[in-house]
């Protein structure tokens, strides 16, 4: 709760600039909600890597979706909410959504329509949107899937990327997710910049990891051959801020506006990708 609490009294204070490619020697700052974050390191948009690095990546996957974690069996036993009609104004496209070309989704859909999170644990507009984007995926029927990918943009950006990839394939994502921000932007007990794979394994290893094996897996082909299938994905998709939502890789959410319009957008392409409208 105390993390809730901190992350509204941020949003009802101002809004949090979304988090971009572009910031390698300074710290993400506070700015306006809705906007996403764009790295800062001048890299550009990673380029399409070849396909066997993507089957390696798809083959190091576990559990068939990112974001499958150690939880799963309990959220499964619970049951699903029914599907929801969408509420408010049907998105306007290219002022609420764009359509990407030849878009393809990140997993394979298996019947159900997948919403990809693009987010960083450094970017506060990322940290101010989790309470409520976790909030709404709570609500989200059987059929959505929703899809966790940290972004690796180079800079501080990659070490905790890295830490989410190696905490997704060792099952430790829900017991970490919130964690990870509040420790980075609440009790800033972990430092946006210049951390070490040591300090971040210390932090799963709160949470049960071994610290060691966390480290070294930080480092493995595994996770890089995560981190090489998150880059395609955010290349294709034309994602260069953070939070970004992609539906069915087909339509990329546009930034800039409340996290209320952002997701209300969503749910009206989530039903139109269902065949609901």
């Amino acid at each position: 709760m105390k993390l809730q609490h901190v992350f509204l009294s941020l949003l009802l204070a101002g809004a949090l600039t979304a988090c971009g490619q572009r910031e390698e020697t300074a710290a993400p700052a506070t700015s306006p909600e809705g906007a996403t974050d764009v790295p800062a390191n001048e890299a550009v948009a990673p380029a399409a890597a070849p396909a066997d690095a993507d089957a390696d990546a798809t083959s190091a996957d576990t559990g068939g979706s990112a974001g499958t974690t150690d939880a799963g069996t309990a959220e499964a036993a619970a049951p699903a909410p029914a599907p929801v009609a969408p509420q408010g104004p049907a998105p306007v496209e290219s002022t609420d959504y764009v359509t990407i070309s030849g878009g393809q989704p990140f997993q394979p859909l298996e019947g159900q329509v997948e919403v990809v999170e693009v987010f960083g644990y450094t970017c506060p507009a990322c940290a101010a949107f989790e309470p409520q984007f976790s909030a709404w995926k709570a609500r989200q029927p059987a059929d959505v899937r929703v899809t966790p990918l940290a972004a690796p943009f180079g800079g501080f950006w990659m070490p905790y990327a890295r830490a989410f990839y190696t905490a997704e394939s060792m099952g430790l994502i829900d017991r970490t997710h919130s964690a990870m921000f509040e420790a980075l932007h609440v009790s800033r007990s972990l430092p946006v910049q210049g951390v070490s794979d040591q300090q971040i394994a210390g932090f799963y290893a709160q949470h049960g990891a071994d610290a060691g094996q966390f480290a070294s897996t930080m480092q493995s082909f595994a996770v890089n051959a995560r981190l090489k299938r998150a880059e395609q994905f955010i290349a294709r998709t034309g994602v260069d801020a953070t939070p970004t939502l992609v539906v069915n890789g087909r339509y990329r959410i546009v930034g800039g506006r409340s996290f209320d319009d952002v997701l209300r957008t969503v749910d009206h392409l989530v039903a139109r990708e269902r065949g609901a409208e």
